[in-house]
């Protein structure tokens, strides 16, 4: 899938420059998130090309949908590295945007990664790659922190297989173990929804946390939950931000409310955050999700970086380090971090919200971090 950018409002000669932008837009990907990430890409490409694009020329994005598929986006950027876009960004999933990541380094790509957070992007220190959300490992602690400070003490963990739930339940694991509660992983490929519901009462649990896909097994589980008599009193978390869209209120309602998940947004978005706010929200037909801004921001230090770096296709390291933009969540400057292999923002606004019982369409902050 290819699509094309508005021409610029303003006259700009020559060929346009082109990002390409990697987005989940079908199944098993999870695809309002990437709907959403297009809306942001799109809408500051637009801007950009508003205000004569750059260096007088058109911005384009060119578009391949990874689909959730790790292998998909690794052929989608050696097919972008050959038409010759000057950068990539976007993608949601953590797999997959490493699988991109690693390519991108290997092919001396700039990659701008959108909203994954695993830690481990790539498999090496890279010039060539950074990144706008936070790492998992600063957000998923600030989440242990926040259950933490809640009285919770007796956690059960709901995962599936896949690098991404592993890495959240080790870091869950290390962080809780460590200050005297106690984790149990239920693995989620031999496991009903009953059986987990049984698993809470047996182990007197206080927390469960939703270390899963969405919507399946993700509903069942919480619809199972919210029904049992037997488990009232347990908090459902879900770190990874499954509440965060509209899909999830439609299919659950009343039952969605009240599961605490991360999210990247201030307490206020800068001056440009509300206008892309409104805008976003127009483009949408509903409020925009973190992941928008995500994308509007991605595009917005792209376009600083190749005004920094040139234009030409020039396949030198990118100067990351020499960025300081504004974005619609603060201001944005990239710098290395113990731990982390890539160019990271740091750092990024982290909350920890949940959907109003009062107003399952409402978000109220339960922490910022």
């Amino acid at each position: 899938m290819t699509t094309a950018t508005p021409p610029p409002a303003r006259p700009t000669d020559g060929p346009s420059i082109q990002i390409g932008a990697l987005v989940p837009l079908s199944r098993p990907g999870w695809t309002q998130a990437g709907r959403h990430l297009l809306a942001g890409l799109e809408l500051a490409a637009r801007d950009i090309n508003s205000t004569g694009g750059i260096a007088g020329k058109p911005l384009e994005l060119i578009v391949r949908d990874t689909a959730a598929d790790p292998h998909r986006a690794a052929a989608a950027v050696d097919e972008l590295a050959h038409l010759g876009v000057t950068a990539l960004a976007g993608e949601y999933h953590s797999v997959v945007a490493r699988a991109a990541a690693i390519r991108a380094d290997a092919v001396g790509l700039s990659y701008l990664c959108s909203s994954a957070v695993l830690d481990a992007l790539t498999e090496q220190s890279t010039e060539w790659v950074a990144r706008l959300s936070p790492p998992q490992s600063r957000g998923w602690q600030t989440y242990a922190d926040f259950l933490l400070s809640a009285g919770h003490t007796h956690i059960v963990v709901a995962a599936q297989p896949s690098l991404y739930w592993a890495a959240g339940t080790r870091i869950l694991r290390g962080h809780f173990t460590e200050r005297g509660a106690t984790v149990t992983e239920l693995d989620m490929r031999t496991l009903t929804p009953t059986a987990v519901c049984d698993a809470l009462a047996d182990r007197h649990a206080t927390a469960l946390l939703l270390l899963v896909g969405h919507p399946e097994p993700a509903v069942p589980i919480v619809k199972a939950v919210r029904a049992d008599q037997r488990l009232s009193h347990i908090l459902i978390g879900a770190p990874a931000g499954q509440p965060e869209f509209t899909e999830w209120a439609t299919l659950l309602r009343d039952d969605g409310a009240a599961i605490p998940f991360l999210r990247y947004l201030p307490a206020h978005l800068t001056p440009l955050g509300t206008r892309v706010e409104k805008a976003l929200r127009e483009d949408l037909a509903h409020a925009p999700s973190f992941v928008a801004f995500e994308g509007y921001d991605t595009i917005t230090v792209l376009a600083e970086l190749l005004r920094l770096h040139g234009t030409d296709g020039a396949r030198t390291a990118p100067p990351w380090p020499h960025i300081s933009v504004e974005g619609t969540r603060g201001q944005i400057q990239f710098s290395r971090t113990p731990g982390i292999s890539v160019w990271q923002w740091t750092w990024p606004p982290i909350q920890i919200v949940d959907r109003d019982p009062a107003d399952p369409d409402h978000f109220r902050t339960l922490h910022s971090g």
